[in-house]
């Protein structure tokens, strides 16, 4: 009997972004096709309930990525995989810097979860970040990024990495999205209109821009009121921002939420106010449920992919006067509990994206043969 190719994923942890989501979708799927899998967790401490899939889960416990070398090298030596997927930056970094260490005929992909010139450009030494990139990511077999605009910002960085890249789509439940949303009960109260955001409560997503635009829109709206799920560094920063704009009656923090589509339900529309992201997977699962979507063109993927599209709204710029301005002329022309098909999202059905990455894998294992 043929040995199943050993395929072993990395991540940081399993939280609730978008790339530990994608991470935990393809664990469960490609667990379930012809690959011995593995799932290492960088910087978890419990494995308990993590993943509902027939895939052997590591816990590295280390209290932050760049203090794991030792612990993840022990990893890859005693699960010795075929190949490697590391999905964030940070870990891509750690893990092709330890590539020399690891068993020879051993394969690595890395997915690159941001646009790299962002990446580079909020970094605290920009120039380090970019030789990390020139000088690192060689060492993979491939780079893995979500839309075509991400993998040409890649290679203008570092052009030695032309030829490496590829455009693959990040898988999203889009049935599980859809189940939840219909079956869950309304969660809003008051008159409307109703916003929803969600997202890391960090600087790059821009909710200090939306809490600002509020100000503006609840002069038209006076009762319209935004919720925001998701934890994060700035959280005491914005809720002391809201205090200050006095708009305590009009925003509401839920912390973390372990499935956002149970809101979507009498939300009036989806509000992403990134000043920069690659790709947006809580956009994604909205779309998936048919809501109006109000975005920042936080990348150039971005604006491909929702521009000119019906139910989708692009602001002028990422401010929080265009993203007021789109918001008061969003809310004006939508029709109480109106929603919207979204076909393109079904480019991103987990079934066609998780198929796409398993073609990679196993292309790369056979490139060696």
């Amino acid at each position: 009997m043929k040995k199943e190719p050993r395929v072993l994923l990395l991540i940081p942890h399993l939280g609730g972004g978008g790339a530990e989501k994608v991470t935990y979708l393809l664990a469960r799927e490609l667990g379930r096709k012809r690959y011995d899998l593995h799932l290492g967790l960088v910087a978890q401490r419990q494995a308990e309930g993590v993943i509902d899939a027939p895939a052997t889960v590591h816990v590295i416990g280390a209290s932050r990525v760049r203090s794991s070398a030792g612990r993840l090298l022990r990893l890859v030596w005693r699960t010795k995989p075929d190949l490697i997927l590391s999905n964030m930056a940070h870990l891509n970094f750690l893990v092709l810097l330890l590539r020399p260490l690891f068993p020879k005929g051993m394969h690595v992909i890395v997915r690159q979860n941001g646009t790299a010139s962002s990446m580079i450009n909020s970094d605290r030494s920009p120039l380090r970040a970019r030789w990390l990139y020139c000088a690192l990511y060689r060492r993979a077999e491939r780079i893995i990024c979500q839309t075509d605009a991400m993998a040409d910002d890649l290679e203008r960085i570092a052009p030695v990495l032309k030829g490496k890249t590829t455009v693959l789509r990040n898988p999203v439940d889009l049935n599980a999205v859809r189940t939840t949303a219909d079956g869950a009960p309304s969660k809003w109260t008051g008159a409307g209109p109703h916003l929803l955001s969600v997202g890391r409560l960090a600087n790059e997503k821009g909710f200090d821009l939306l809490l600002e635009a509020m100000t503006k829109v609840k002069a038209d709206f006076p009762n319209a009121a935004v919720t925001i799920a998701g934890t994060g560094p700035e959280k005491d920063t914005l809720v002391r921002l809201c205090h200050s704009l006095n708009l305590n009656r009009h925003v509401r923090f839920l912390g973390a939420v372990p499935a956002p589509a149970m809101y979507f339900r009498g939300a009036t529309v989806f509000v992403s106010s990134s000043r920069h992201e690659a790709m947006s997977n809580a956009l994604l699962e909205a779309a998936a449920a048919g809501l109006p979507i109000v975005s920042t063109p936080a990348s150039e993927g971005m604006v491909q992919l929702l521009h000119g599209k019906e139910g989708v709204w692009l602001t002028k710029d990422t401010s929080a006067d265009a993203l007021a301005t789109t918001l008061k002329q969003t809310l004006r022309t939508l029709q109480p509990g109106q929603r919207f098909p979204h076909p393109w999202i079904e480019e991103f059905h987990m079934d066609h994206a998780v198929t796409a990455y398993g073609q990679l894998i196993d292309e790369t294992l056979d490139s060696a043969r």
